[in-house]
This record gives structure tokens, sequence and C-alpha cells, in this order.
């Protein structure tokens, strides 16, 4: 176990290193050996003419397909410098919810980034997708898929730790009232007691159904706009045989913080300080669904702080926070075990490990019908009379 203080200061020399190098290099198209080029270089406790003395015990640090991260990097709208200023200027921040799957979770002090501890399988299994990522990107930069902004592995000790920096789907400066991990499956879907006991827990799907029966109430066009993306990145993730991948969905409640704030206060003043928006392109939720479609439309983007707004059964104002995640346990390799004993046990349909096109199915089914759901147009007022509606409307 490398202390995480050391690890924090690797990661953080081994970047600044890889990409102070990496912007000697001109800029060039991405070819195909780019996607499996790893670089390594050593970083002795004294210095080296390449690398600075450093506190922590000699590492090795290595940066899987510098030239392809770069391309990724620049088609999200991270220049180099912010990319290095966010990440290494100040220190890591760790996360203490780490997931299930044990995964050390670390942010950056800007909010911007997340840094995540990934399997060996993991770290392969991405080094394989990259082609098939880099396709689609270009054709579609617009999407709730993970973005991959560099993939490291530290080696230190006889130990290797590998990382992936992604984007940070949950500002830190929006508190978030629930948070659920969804997929569209039933089958042992309800969080844990230990999850429940946690500070911020982690919902899934049945405590979804249960505290929010009615769904989530979207704009139509907002609605079709998230309905269409995530028919796009389901079908790029089926085409990658990858399964149990989950829609993470935060919920900000602007009606109850404004709530929450007049009774901390005791006057109704709302904080006027506003946090910086996200650097990255196309990295907020709202930006991942419909892009330029709205930029100097009349959506009023800055009070939503890049959340996609949103309506519950009330009629609350809600900012919804969300991005597919968990796409790195590849099915094809890991899961066939899992699904022969499990249909065993349980009738197929509903357990959570399935056929990739059939998974993608059900989860936008899900997704697009029980979890998301359209607010119906107003009613003309010579309508109006007759329907004595109950679902919230825009004001």
């Amino acid at each position: 176990q490398t202390t995480s203080s050391a690890l924090k200061g690797a990661i953080q020399l081994g970047i600044t290193h890889t990409v102070g190098s990496l912007s000697t290099k001109p800029e060039r198209d991405v070819l195909m050996q780019d996607f499996y080029v790893v670089e390594s270089i050593f970083f002795p406790s004294e210095g080296s003419n390449l690398t600075p003395a450093h506190h922590y015990n000699d590492f090795r640090f290595k940066t899987y397909a510098p030239v392809a991260f770069r391309y990724f990097r620049e088609l999200f709208g991270i220049r180099p410098d912010d990319y290095l200023y966010s990440l290494c200027s100040e220190p890591l921040i760790e996360l203490s919810n780490s997931g299930a799957s044990g995964s050390l979770f670390y942010v950056s002090s800007d909010d911007e980034f997340i840094i995540k501890t990934v399997q060996h399988k993991e770290a392969e299994f991405l080094q394989k997708l990259l082609p098939g990522y880099y396709m689609n990107l270009n054709q579609n930069p617009r999407t709730l898929l993970p973005k991959f902004y560099g993939l490291y592995c530290v080696q230190a000790g006889g130990k290797n730790i590998r990382i992936v920096v992604m984007n940070n789907l949950l500002p830190r400066s929006v508190k978030m009232h629930l948070k659920y991990d969804l997929k569209g499956s039933t089958y042992k879907r309800r969080a844990s007691q230990k999850e429940r006991e946690k500070v911020f827990p982690t919902y899934k799907d049945l405590d979804f159904m249960q505290d929010i029966p009615d769904g989530l109430f979207l704009d139509s066009d907002m609605y079709n706009a998230l309905c269409k993306t995530l028919q796009r990145d389901c079908l790029v993730l089926q085409s990658f045989k990858i399964m149990d991948y989950s829609l993470l969905v935060a919920i900000h409640n602007i009606d109850l913080a404004q709530r929450e704030h007049a009774m901390a206060d005791g006057t109704s003043q709302t904080d006027t300080r506003r946090p910086a928006a996200q650097k990255a392109l196309y990295s907020t939720a709202m930006e991942s669904i419909q892009g330029e479609a709205r930029r100097g439309g009349t959506i009023e983007t800055d009070d939503q702080m890049g959340g996609i707004p949103a309506r519950n059964a009330k009629g609350e104002r809600l900012l919804l926070y969300i991005g597919i995640i968990d796409v790195l346990q590849s099915y094809r390799f890991v899961k066939k075990l899992e699904h022969s004993w499990k249909a065993l046990v349980h009738d197929g349909d509903t357990v959570s490990v399935h056929r990739p096109s059939f998974y993608a199915e059900r989860f936008q089914r899900f997704m697009c019908n029980t979890a998301f759901k359209k607010i119906p147009l107003k009613p003309s007022p010579s309508k109006k009379s007759r329907s004595g509606t109950t679902v919230p409307r825009r004001s």
C-alpha cells in the first residue's frame, strides 16, 4: 500500500512530465500505432537530468497512448496548460466514498477531473477500446459516456497502480440531494444497509421506483435530446459487447435548497458566490446531450451549473447531473461465468448481466419510460377546464 500522499505526489510529477514532454512534439493526426504506445520514465528520488528530485521513494511512471489521449483532450476543449494546472498546481483531494470496486478516487482541487484507480484488466480493456472510442468521439463528441483524458501507471515498490483521468460528473459546488446508480434491472437492485448509512448514499433502481414513482419530468426538447444521446451511447457500448454499465443520476433540488438556505440563515438570501463553471467542453450533463443546440439561446445556463433542468411530480425544480459509468468491466471475458449461474438461480430476464443487446435495450427502456418523462405540453385554454391534470408544468 503506497501511502496516499506519495501516490498523489507521484501522479502529479508524472503527469507534469508527460504533458510537458508531449507539448514539444508537433501536433499531427492520430495513427493506429498511437493507440498501443506506452511511454515509461523513471523518477529516482534524487532526481535525474530529466526528472526533478522528490521526497517519495523511487518510482516509474508510464503513460499509455500519449498522442491519442492528447487528441481526446483537445476534442473536449482541454488545453494542456489547463489540464496541468487543474491536476498539478494544488494537492489532489481524496474522496472517501470509494466505489463498490474498491477503487480509490481523487478529484482535482478545481473540481474538474476525477482520478480513479483501475484494475489491470480494466486498463487493458480501455487500451483495446481506444481505436473504437476514437472513432466514436470523432463522429459524436456529444456523449454521456465517460470522457477519458489519460491512462497512467505508477510503479513503486514492485506494485503497479493504474489510474485513469476522467470528467467529474458531480461538481462539489452543487449540493446533491439524491443520487442513484441505475441499470434498468430489478434483481437485487436496492442499496445495502451499509450504503444507506453513508452521508451521501448511492441508491439503486428499486429505491428510485419507490422514491420517485412518477419519474423525473423534462421539457420535451430536453427529453428527446437525452434519449437520443442514450440510444447512441448504448449502441456504441453494445458494439463493444460491454454491459453492466449504469447511469449515475444525481439530483439537486432547487426549491429544497432554497428552503434549506432560508432555514440556515433565518433569511432567504441565496448564495451569490457562484462557483466557476467547468472549463472542459461538453463536460456538463447539459452539454453532453445538447451541446451547441441552445448556445446563445434563451436558456439561462449560468444558473444551472451544467445541470439538466427537470421537475419532480410535486413540481419542484431540479437540476440533474448524469453520466454513464462503469463501462470498463468488459462483458465478454469476465461476465460469461456470472450469467450462467445467475440464470439458474433466478429467471434470466431481470438479472442484471445479460446479452449486450438485451442489456442495452432494457437500459434505454428503463431510462426513457420509467426514470425520465416528458412534461406534457400545456393544454390549450379550451381544453384546460376538462383535463384536471396534476402533472407539473413549466412556470
